[in-house]
């Protein structure tokens, strides 16, 4: 099956979108586009803007694939990340509106099998709960079963996975951003509408809306066609990593952040929550306010401050909520390796922008989405791309200068050592040392770490020798596999396909059983690698 360009638009959802090849209404906006593309040198970038709920600019650039001479257009699929979560959070509500579920239901009405960590929490968790992120569990917690990608974890591993999640706050007293609560939601939907997740996303979102090209489930990328695939900076250019198989697989992560959409489907879901007269009757007056109501409070960031002039910041059902300039401002974005999306929403003069970028590119989106609201908020505030570009830059060279990363370039492979493999009880094993390799004494004594190793939710790993060196993997997940390297009396595990940027320490800690321990090398590691929140204990020898 040839890709599918055209689009046929029937019933209410016809006309949303103006044709994606028309220029644009505003020259600034066409302006912000190209220096931004060209000062973060994007390898995709396609941007749609509606003002009083008409299109005003749509725009797109770049190649699907670097090198490929495939074109970006309005109709090329892009990974949204977590713009994902606002779908699911309508999935919710449009069960609400027809009586299948209500928001202060307990999640084990639908989920019986659900378990938090304290039993009096998994009692009270309501479906509201699922979506504001006040669960009580650390920031990202359990998102190494969701990513990176791919992986074999599944949304029953997940629920599972739960019980064995430590809180670090008590529930509902704060905000800590989760992915693992949408994965939830998703089968609370599926299991109140009596249909997979995936089908209802389709039947209540993608076929009322006319977004017909975004896909959710499983699908062939053969058939489907014009799909971007994510890039990474490499050596000085863009290369494609984690590229798309024939076939799309059915992921666990789906309701968090698992949905692919066209800038085309993505400007028509803009201006249907923006215009409900667009589609009537699509969700009640009354859940429309409930997805736009701050639920949740949220940090207010010194920048959102400084750039917006904002007063407030909270959560609502799979929305971030906040004041721009004295103006309600509704948005989310959307980050996996490679792939980056914002939409950000302007209600009250029906306006809204809508970012996609198929490369490494969270400051660009940060900075071409400033510019686009300042352009409706506070124009004789907007500065140039490059004026925002400047200053995310010298954030970040105040983080470095607070967190120094240790140097790690003296690192080489941990050697493994034939005693070793002796066993446990080795009495330089019940010690109490730290074993941290090196020339530590206990690493020459022949503590026997190698081995199987168990977390109660990310599963069974390894710590074994192999081709002359030592290796850590984890069973599930493909990605987290690589070389135990020696950097004076510490080891760190160097990825084999992880940047740097995601490397961790690893620990042994000698007991009956020894156990392992991993801890991010970078304190500004993004969040889900919650490599904090495992334990593994030695479960046998090494095959």
């Amino acid at each position: 099956m040839r890709a599918l360009k055209r689009w046929v638009l029937c019933g209410a959802a016809a006309g949303l979108v103006a044709s994606a090849t028309a220029a644009a209404a505003d020259p600034g906006f066409q302006a912000m586009f190209d220096q931004t593309r060209q000062h973060y040198t994007l390898p995709g970038l396609a941007m749609a803007v509606v003002d009083d709920g008409q299109v005003v600019y749509t725009h797109t650039a770049g190649e699907r694939r670097v090198g490929s001479g495939e074109p970006i257009d309005a109709d090329t699929l892009f990974k949204i990340a977590s713009n994902s979560k606002a779908m699911t959070a309508a999935v919710l509500a449009r069960l609400v509106d027809r009586g299948l579920l209500a928001w202060d239901d307990p999640v084990t009405r639908y989920l019986p099998q659900f378990r938090m960590y304290d039993p009096w929490v998994t009692g009270h968790m309501q479906v509201r709960d699922l979506l504001i992120h006040n669960s009580g569990l650390g920031l990202g917690a359990g998102d190494l079963m969701l990513w990176p990608e791919p992986n074999t974890f599944s949304r029953a591993d997940i629920i599972a996975g739960l019980a064995h999640l430590k809180p670090v706050t008590s529930f509902r007293s704060g905000y800590a951003y989760d992915n693992l609560m949408y994965v939830v939601a998703g089968e609370v939907a599926a299991a109140a509408g009596g249909k997979p997740y995936d089908q209802l996303l389709r039947e209540d979102v993608f076929v009322p809306l006319g977004m017909t090209r975004c896909q959710a489930g499983t699908w062939s990328v053969a058939e489907v066609g014009n799909v971007a695939q994510p890039h990474a900076p490499r050596d000085g250019r863009n290369v494609v990593i984690n590229a798309d198989t024939a076939i799309a697989p059915d992921l666990t992560s789906m309701a968090a952040g698992g949905i692919r959409c066209s800038l085309r489907d993505m400007t028509r879901w803009m201006q249907v929550l923006l215009d409900p007269t667009l589609v009537p009757g699509w969700l009640s007056d009354t859940q429309r306010r409930a997805l736009w109501t701050a639920h949740m409070p949220m940090p207010l960031g010194e920048r959102q401050r400084r750039w917006d002039n904002a007063h407030f910041s909270a959560y609502g059902y799979g929305w971030r909520l906040s004041d721009l300039d004295g103006q309600w401002k509704v948005a989310h974005t959307g980050t996996l390796s490679g792939m980056y999306s914002s939409l950000a929403l302007l209600p009250d003069r029906k306006a809204g922008v809508v970012i996609l970028i198929n490369g490494e590119g969270e400051d660009a989106r940060t900075v071409l989405m400033q510019a686009a609201l300042k352009h409706y908020t506070a124009p004789e505030q907007q500065q140039t791309i490059a004026g925002y570009a400047e200053q995310l830059q010298a954030e970040q060279v105040n983080r470095n200068a607070a967190h120094a990363l240790p140097d790690t370039t003296a690192r080489k492979p941990v050697e493994p050592r034939p005693a070793w493999l002796s066993g446990i009880d080795h009495p330089a094993a019940t010690q109490g040392v730290a074993l941290r390799g090196g020339d530590h004494p206990a690493a020459m004594q022949g503590v026997a770490v190698p081995g199987l190793y168990r977390d109660p939710w990310l599963g069974q790993a390894r710590l074994c020798p192999e081709n002359g060196t030592l290796r850590f993997s984890v069973d599930k997940s493909p990605a987290l596999r690589g070389t135990v390297m020696q950097l004076g009396s510490r080891w760190l595990v160097q990825w084999d396909t992880l940047g740097a940027d995601a490397e961790p320490w690893l620990q042994v800690e000698p007991g009956t059983p020894p156990t392992l321990r991993l801890s991010a090398i970078d304190p500004d590691i993004d969040f889900s690698y919650d490599y904090q929140d495992l334990h593994f204990s030695r479960i046998g020898d090494c095959p």
